[in-house]
């Protein structure tokens, strides 16, 4: 059976990058692995095995062009409302909170919000199937 292991994005700032993801998720690093053209530094915290890989290409000084096809990574939360107001208060620009509901259920409690480049990024309160 296939396990996902990590995801990876590519960041034109790595400090930037690492700053936005330990606050947001209290993700850190747990490699960094330097290379002559680019450097990958992985970032994982003790709630999941599911890491965040950094791609830096050195050299880069132009944005990533996300295109059409990049959705989002997710994250799921305890108490929502709570992460949203940490969020706002950190200056990371959440989103409103949206209630995703079927028939009047409810099923999904849910904000976006964006790191340094750009990328989506889906926080969920605990329920249902995101638990």
């Amino acid at each position: 059976m296939a396990k996902a292991i990590h995801m990876m994005v590519r960041v034109l700032d790595e400090a930037r990058s690492v700053r936005f993801y330990q606050t947001a998720f209290g993700l850190r690093v747990d490699e960094r692995l330097d290379f002559d053209d680019f450097t990958l530094v992985y970032l994982a915290n003790d709630e999941a095995p599911f890491e965040i890989e950094l791609t830096i290409n050195k050299g880069r000084a132009e944005p990533y062009a996300l295109g059409e096809g990049y959705g989002h990574v997710a994250f799921v939360v305890d108490d929502l409302d709570a992460e949203h107001a940490r969020f706002a208060s950190s200056g990371l620009n959440p989103r409103n909170i949206v209630e995703f509901k079927r028939d009047g259920a409810l099923i999904a409690r849910f904000f976006f919000v964006e790191d340094p480049d750009g990328y989506k990024i889906e926080m969920l309160q605990k329920h249902g199937r995101y638990c």
